[in-house]
């Protein structure tokens, strides 16, 4: 094929989007609202004036100023990043792996931070977030390391439902070690919030440990959307078109070990936020990766941030761990995923 034959090919590829501006501003507009009906919802129904009050002149006297800033609006920004991390790691493991059954909490690599915190805690004391972190890139950095070895060495040759499976093994293996650590090591009560996933804890140290580390995951996954895009088009289109493979493939699995290992150290295994996310943002806008990244990060946090109202919602004033909530929507489509690419292998 030649290098002009190459290029038309991709332009025709990119061309098929739909109207990316507009849904990204959309999208936008929802994460800004489902933040500030966070704020507002829980035990104590706060009205958007008193949250707009506490925002323009904070008054530490006042309780519900107090449950704003120290509570609320932590716990908002801990939903929206968490989401926009899940989110666009799935967004990258999918393209990486051609799979698109590939999400961070089904082949592995959750598992994997949650079994490195296991270790932690059971072999260490008094660890602070940071170190957790670490020990949560570790996890991630392992499981995502094995399955894309493993999509690697395959040469192509297995379908994405075999992936999937080969990544559904990984995830029972590393969960099987991590409840053997927490039983024998008695850290079961420890590592309890980290299985279910949940951020009724969040505080502002969460933040500040979140926002950089996305940030820099958001970073390197942007420089590689143009990458990613032919990368979908085949091995030998993006070779011709000057892309290094391997560049790709390790700056895209630094970035999905940053977003997915900050993700769980904070929040827990929150799953099928990766899954759902990646198909619902192709749909609108196509498979340009340009567009298909930042737009899955805005759908990533309003989903999440959604999903964590109605944690606190359900069950009032108890919680329904977040990951319930997302399991709810997210097996029913995987399901319906592997029916489909199922029958079409």
């Amino acid at each position: 094929m030649s290098i002009l034959s190459k290029t038309s090919k991709t332009r025709n590829f990119l061309s098929k989007n739909g109207h990316p501006g507009r849904w990204m501003i959309a999208g936008l507009c929802g994460v800004l609202f489902s933040l500030i009906l966070s704020i507002g919802l829980g035990a104590v129904w706060i009205p958007p004036s008193v949250i707009l009050d506490s925002l323009i002149s904070f008054t530490p006297d006042l309780i519900e100023h107090q449950l704003i800033h120290e509570v609320r609006i932590p716990r908002a920004l801990t939903a929206a990043l968490v989401g926009a991390a899940l989110a666009v790691a799935g967004t990258l493991m999918q393209g990486l792996t051609r799979n698109p059954l590939a999400d961070p909490s089904i082949i592995g690599i959750t598992q994997g931070s949650a079994l490195f915190i296991a270790i932690a805690l059971a072999f260490f004391t008094n660890l602070s977030y940071w170190l957790l972190l670490g020990w949560s890139f570790m996890g991630a950095a392992l499981g995502a390391i094995l399955v894309l070895l493993f999509s690697v060495v395959s040469k192509e040759q297995l379908s994405p439902v075999t992936l999937t499976l080969a990544g559904a093994a990984l995830s029972m293996l590393f969960s099987s070690l991590s409840t053997g650590i927490a039983l024998y090591y008695q850290v079961s009560q420890d590592l309890s919030f980290w299985f279910a996933g949940g951020l009724s804890g969040a505080k502002w140290i969460h933040v500040y440990i979140l926002f950089p580390t996305v940030v820099a995951g958001l970073v390197i996954a942007f420089l590689m959307s143009r990458s990613l895009t032919t990368l979908t088009m085949g091995n030998d289109i993006a070779t011709g078109l000057g892309h290094s493979l391997h560049l790709v493939r390790w700056l895209s699995l630094a970035a999905v070990v940053l977003l997915s290992g900050a993700a769980v150290s904070i929040a827990g295994a929150i799953g099928f936020i990766g899954l759902v996310v990646p198909h619902i943002v192709r749909s609108l806008v196509g498979v340009d990766y340009r567009y298909i990244l930042p737009l899955s990060a805005i759908l990533g946090s309003f989903l999440l941030v959604v999903a964590d109202i109605g944690a606190r919602m359900i069950n009032p004033p108890f919680e329904t761990p977040v990951g319930a909530i997302t399991a709810l929507i997210g097996v029913p489509f995987f399901l319906y995923l592997a029916r489909v690419k199922g029958r079409s292998m």
